[in-house]
């Protein structure tokens, strides 16, 4: 990523994903890593949750309902695990992703072993705005609980809905990956990550959204697709077509997210640059020198704020 600020500010959505794509062409082996332990077992951990559950979930429709309690406690607990790897998964990659890129950025020493080395620290700081984010949420949910039993707000709930996943999640979504990039490069995390997030993300709000939704959307065909072909395409698909198929969805998945974890790393310097807030190298590589347990100087604790370029 060579591009000057006044380049980077200008990026459209075009050129994000061209810069975002060209990134691990620089440490190829560190990604290949990256891609192998942590976002692969992520990608198959949200495709394959359906081929548990769906057994269970036809033996409860199919048993009396005195004989599936422990059918739902089996579900209950597997579910309980599986949001705890896939959170655990989705920071971790998100933390090593955002590390490597800012190394390669401020030309420091890039490698598997220095990136996990700085992922404990770094996923506390992820985990705190992880926290934050779900707050937001969740308050926001409780705003629009309808009365669903009157047919009329029945359907004006619908719209809400509709338009809450458009505009609020959506927009939630950007605004959480925006700051789980500077919880990582910037010396905030939690609410304040969140907040410097939210003033990063004026000008660039629609940009932001577009991406997310493209995202979300490449995601859930994947996952359409995945349920129909590989998980109830028993009766129309072969054994060997469901494993090729399936096989084949994990490796657009992974893709999809992997390049997804680059754009919002690269997103987070055009919004840099956007505002001209010159970002300090210097610093930038103390700051992340941190993690590793090295020595940082006083000048790298600054908070990188704005500057005319």
């Amino acid at each position: 990523m060579d591009l000057s600020p006044e380049e980077l500010q200008h990026l459209s959505i075009k050129g994000i994903l061209r810069e975002s794509t060209s990134i691990p062409k620089y440490s190829p082996k560190t990604f290949y890593l990256i891609t192998l332990t942590l976002i692969f077992p992520l990608s198959f951990a949200i495709l394959s949750h359906s081929l548990f559950t769906q057994p269970t979930l036809a033996r409860i429709n199919t048993y009396p309902q005195s004989q599936t309690q422990h059918q739902w406690t089996f579900l209950l607990i597997f579910n309980f695990f599986y949001l705890t790897f896939l959170f655990a998964f989705s920071l971790l990659s998100t933390a090593a992703v955002v590390f490597t890129v800012a190394s390669l950025y401020t030309s420091k020493p890039v490698s598997f072993s220095s990136t996990i080395s700085a992922i404990p620290l770094v996923f506390k700081r992820l985990f705190v705005t992880f926290i934050w984010v779900s707050l937001l949420i969740f308050l926001v949910a409780l705003l629009v609980a309808i009365d669903l039993q009157n047919v009329g707000l029945a359907l004006f709930s619908l719209v809400v809905i509709f338009v809450l996943f458009l505009v609020v999640h959506v927009y939630m979504t950007a605004l959480w990956h925006l700051a789980s990039v500077v919880s990582v490069l910037e010396p905030v995390y939690g609410f304040a990550a969140m907040k410097k997030s939210y003033e990063l993300l004026k000008g660039k709000t629609f940009m932001a959204c577009a991406m997310v939704f493209v995202y979300l959307a490449l995601c859930g065909v994947i996952s359409g697709v995945f349920g129909k072909v590989v998980v109830r395409g028993g009766e129309d698909h072969g054994v060997f077509t469901r494993i090729v198929v399936g096989g084949f969805l994990v490796g657009v998945l992974v893709v999809v997210n992997l390049v997804g974890l680059l754009v919002q790393s690269v997103f987070y310097y055009v919004c840099k640059s956007f505002h001209h807030q010159e970002i300090d190298k210097s610093a930038l590589h103390d700051h992340l020198g941190g993690y590793l347990g090295e020595y940082v100087p006083l000048k790298s604790s600054i908070q990188m704020e704005n500057f005319d370029i």
